[in-house]
């Protein structure tokens, strides 16, 4: 044991409540000022709040910030400003730098002909700078006046070769009109097993309750009219996925499940991916753009599936890791060709 340890050993049955108890008021009012004192070397702190208060006298009013303000730059106007050490007299030294002409040597001199000089001697920037372009001069324009001289028959360059760069017009998107499919009467249609109804499609609805979902993945589970079935961006999340899954497992007339840009995880995909292997008339499979990266687990187990279940011709994912996507893209080739080969028979 060292020395510091022995030293520590005679204060561990001090009791520190009777100690409190005998101390006087003023000696508790000098404790508590001194545990005031936090941390004054931590720069996170405000100043206030690394030291105790040690100010003595008394407030002598509320604060008023104009008359501070005020006595501050009254302040300030009254201090004298300090003389420079070289006074500035607006006298220049030196002498401006002036370019000297470089002569040209005669062996770098061209002579062309008359017409020639009397075509480029009054030709304008926008001609100047189209024959650059055709010349190969690209270094003395922008990418733009390049490929628009190159590519256009005519004179389209108005603002010369040494003008500023202009940025394209912004041509405005509008946006997709929303979806107006009707969800009871979509839900009602799949109950009845309507002949004419073979597409389901739901993408960018996004206040689809969960339980009006669950009972569509129920309804699809028996009908056999309908032929794709879209929830691209409802905000789908994991029961939704399992409610797929087992849609997947009875249902035997779809042929197109899309479910990307929705909020499933890993759990929901590898629910999903277990179902198509049950699943023998399914063709195309779409699960990209989730909220978060499903893993390696996931992506192995998609490349599996596309290689154990040869009707799928259209696959909608994109590989982060390159075996998978190497075991995927083999396996897609593969069953695009078996499909070839039976529309020949």
């Amino acid at each position: 044991m060292s020395s510091y340890q022995k030293e520590l050993e005679k204060y561990r049955d001090i009791d520190e409540d009777e100690i409190l108890r005998t101390l006087s008021p003023e000696e508790l009012e000098q404790l508590d000022c001194e545990l005031q004192e936090m941390d004054p070397e931590n720069m996170l702190l405000p100043a206030g709040l690394r030291q105790r208060d040690q100010t003595k006298k008394s407030p002598t009013g509320p604060l008023d910030r104009d008359a501070l303000l005020q006595y501050l730059e009254q302040q300030a106007l009254e201090v004298k400003e300090r003389d420079d050490l070289v006074p500035f007299t607006g006298e220049k030294k030196g002498k401006p730098y002036i370019q000297p002409k470089r002569e040209i040597p005669a062996q770098e001199q061209i002579t062309l002909e008359p017409e020639l000089e009397e075509a480029l001697a009054h030709a304008t920037d926008a001609e100047m700078c189209d024959i650059a372009a055709i010349l190969g001069m690209y270094t003395l324009m922008s990418n733009k006046q390049y490929y628009d001289a190159i590519c256009s028959g005519e004179i389209c360059n108005t603002e010369g070769i040494s003008s500023v760069v202009q940025p394209d017009k912004y041509k405005p998107v509008p946006d997709e009109p929303p979806n107006p499919t009707n969800i009871e009467e979509m839900l009602k249609r799949v109950r009845n097993n309507d002949k004419e109804l073979q597409e389901v499609n739901l993408n960018n609805i996004q206040d689809i309750p969960i339980p009006m979902l669950s009972e569509l993945c129920e309804a699809m589970k028996t009908n056999t009219y309908v032929r794709s079935f879209s929830l691209v961006a409802t905000r789908s999340g994991d029961p939704i996925a399992n409610a797929v899954a087992d849609m997947l497992r009875e249902n035997r007339s779809l042929q197109s499940l899309n479910i990307e840009s929705n909020f499933i995880s890993s759990t929901g995909l590898m629910a999903v991916l277990k179902a198509v292997r049950e699943n023998a008339t399914l063709t195309e499979l779409r699960v990209d753009n989730q909220r978060q990266w499903p893993g390696d687990a996931v992506e192995m187990e998609m490349a599996t599936v596309l290689e154990q279940c040869p009707s799928i011709v259209r696959f909608g994912y994109h590989f982060t890791q390159q075996g998978p996507r190497a075991r995927a893209a083999q396996a897609m080739t593969r069953n695009n060709e078996l499909r070839r080969q039976q529309k020949k028979r």
